[in-house]
């Protein structure tokens, strides 16, 4: 294990209101076991990474789901003074990382940061700026389209082609009660219709993108961390096996597999933006061109960032730590093959899943056996309570739930607006002209 500078503490920053979110319990354990004291702003004291054995300190962040930047200066300020010392800042969500990028220079000498160009990590979190970044990179992504009215999202759908993805250009915005989601399959123009009305209360812009068809084997994931000019200090390529939900959710197994292309992609991304800091960046293989698509840019560590754990624990949390402190960060000893399993999502992956052939009872071949080094999101024999406070909250949520359905109010009482009904397979697509209005802007 490399030499850190365990004099300086970390404070992880989580704005999502997720008590699920296995990143930030992944990087209180990897810092934690190499000895660094650290702490976490958290939505409640209560969730299951403020359980971990490793985290010297759980801090409430302001209340409420839209936190402001003054609210967030005196949260972090009053933080810094607890701390007594300079510390290392790492944000776990993208609204964490635009946020913390915003007020980076009022929190000089509390915290050490990677010292990124102004506004870049909004830039990029930013989907309908993304595509214009992707395109004076030269890099492959989806045709997107910005409508500026209803009229011309549900034309649009006639040039992208049915089904398509909905997004919203900055969906850290968006309220958590309003039941509308970052990412929609949309099957029909009064659908697309129906979402761009959605735009005031989403607080950002709706694109409409192509979709790229997904299938075994096409999501692959980058996550790396770099330095001053662009310069990789560690990264892996990795693949998603299964995802929650299905086919377009979070990774809820994933393999650490060499992919050339999509690091060479990655790293050019990175050094064109001069790319400071961690990033994760989600890749799909388009069938028919076979070109890695650039779907999404997360400035800050993946969820699934422990997967690319090299064999000395090296991972991009502590190549931070190690980076911001002045120490050198020692070459990887990569290893490939390695799986993470987030259990939660994994089960509910594998419940949902279409029956296949009952396993054969002999022992699997070596190839096919779980690597040496693999790891579970949750559950570590050395730091148990997090698992089982995780599994309670999914308990507790999944019979609340139940409750829910069971005392429901009946159909015929008054409900709120919901986008029409996807036609059934095979149905003809709602009418429309044969091309986009040229009003709406259209990014290849």
């Amino acid at each position: 294990m490399p030499e850190f500078d365990t004099e300086v503490p970390v404070l992880l920053v989580l704005l999502d209101p997720n008590p699920f979110h296995h990143g930030t319990l992944g990087a209180v354990r990897s810092l934690g076991r190499a000895g660094i004291e650290v702490h976490a702003l958290l939505e409640s004291p209560h969730s299951p990474p403020a359980r971990s054995r490793y985290l010297h300190r759980a801090h409430a962040h302001p209340p409420g789901t839209a936190v402001s930047d003054p609210a967030l200066l005196r949260t972090l300020c009053q933080v810094s003074e607890r701390i007594a010392r300079p510390a290392v800042l790492i944000p776990m969500d993208d609204a964490g990382a635009i946020a913390v990028a915003r007020l980076a220079p009022r929190l000089a000498g509390r915290f050490l940061l990677p010292e990124q160009p102004a506004g870049l990590p909004e830039s990029v979190a930013d989907k309908a700026a993304l595509a214009e970044r992707c395109r004076a990179a030269g890099l492959a992504c989806p045709e997107t389209v910005r409508p500026r009215s209803a009229q011309e999202a549900a034309e649009a759908v006639a040039d992208l082609g049915l089904p398509l993805v909905a997004k919203w250009s900055r969906p850290w915005l968006l309220p958590p009660a309003s039941g509308l989601r970052s990412t929609t399959v949309v099957h029909s123009g009064a659908q697309a219709r129906w979402l761009y009305e959605r735009t005031g209360q989403a607080g950002s812009a709706l694109l409409l993108q192509r979709r790229v068809p997904g299938g075994r084997g096409t999501d692959w994931f980058f996550h790396g961390c770099f330095t001053r000019d662009a310069v990789c200090l560690l990264g892996g390529t990795g693949r998603k096996e299964r995802a929650w939900p299905p086919h377009a959710g979070l990774t809820a197994v994933g393999r650490w597999l060499p992919n050339p292309e999509v690091e060479a992609a990655a790293i050019q991304l990175a050094g064109h933006l001069g790319y400071q800091g961690i990033l994760d960046l989600d890749f799909r293989q388009d069938p028919v061109s076979g070109t890695y698509q650039l779907l999404d840019f997360n400035p800050r560590p993946g969820a699934q960032f422990r997967l690319f754990a090299d064999r000395a624990g090296l991972d991009v949390v502590r190549a931070l730590h190690l980076d911001l402190t002045g120490r050198p960060v020692p070459k990887t000893a990569v290893a490939p093959g390695r799986v993470l399993r987030v259990e939660n999502y994994a089960l509910l992956s594998a419940l949902t899943a279409p029956r296949s052939r009952p396993r054969r009872t002999r022992r699997q071949p070596p190839h096919l056996r779980a690597p040496r080094g693999s790891e579970t999101a949750w559950y570590a024999a050395d730091d148990p309570a997090p698992f089982l406070a995780m599994t309670r909250a999914s308990l507790a949520r999944g019979l609340r739930k139940g409750l829910r359905r069971t005392v429901a109010p009946p159909r015929a009482l008054p409900r709120p607006a919901t986008p029409p009904p996807v036609p059934a397979p095979g149905a003809a697509p709602a009418a429309g002209r044969s091309r986009a209005d040229t009003r709406a802007t259209t990014v290849r």
